[in-house]
């Protein structure tokens, strides 16, 4: 009899652990830029790898856990265009979308330093933002008429994660461990969403 029973508790937990959701939660880090868009320059260093890097380190933090899969519209050096990546989350119909970018002015050494995040005119990106602005230290939450906030029918931000002209911002987004801590910030701000 006991041995029916531990039989019928494995086969149960078996099958309740191979169970997946049908209606997967997506969550879509779009890394701006990419291909021959380099976006804003300094030195050595780019926007598009940057951004890239930061979207790789967010997938890969949220790699182990079975309530949302996080999609990148890009993983490399390519350039999906603007109408690509909202094609894409528009099919997928994700429970938000992060871009990210990186800030420049027209100094050479910018006196400007921190995050800005550019938003949809909904509750659901306006809630976003906040909970970004609680992880990063935010100069301004904007509304802004474009292409990726537009188009994109899901909950969706477009952060600048920092000025790649001011020397404290670009040293911390290009080390490794300011890229490591940003991502993990997302990460936080993906689960408590």
């Amino acid at each position: 009899m006991r041995g029916i029973k531990l039989f019928a508790l494995s086969a149960f937990s078996a099958s309740f652990l191979s169970f997946t959701p049908i209606h997967k939660k997506y969550i879509v880090i779009d890394a701006g830029h990419g291909g021959n868009d380099m976006g804003s320059i300094y030195g050595k260093f780019s926007e598009k790898e940057i951004t890239v890097n930061i979207a790789n380190e967010i997938k890969k933090l949220n790699e182990n856990q079975d309530q949302y899969e996080v999609i990148l519209t890009r993983d490399s050096d390519a350039y999906p265009t603007l109408q690509e990546r909202t094609a894409m989350i528009n099919k997928l119909n994700p429970e938000m979308v992060i871009s990210l970018h990186m800030n420049s002015d027209p100094q050479k050494e910018s006196t400007k330093e921190g995050t800005e995040v550019y938003i949809q005119n909904t509750d659901g990106s306006k809630k976003l933002a906040e909970k970004i602005s609680k992880k990063f230290d935010v100069r301004k939450i904007e509304e802004r008429n474009l292409h990726m906030l537009r188009e994109t029918k899901a909950p969706a931000v477009l952060v600048e994660l920092g000025f790649i002209n001011n020397t404290k911002d670009r040293e911390y987004v290009t080390s490794e461990k300011g890229q490591k801590e940003i991502a993990q910030k997302f990460t936080e701000i993906i689960r408590e969403y």
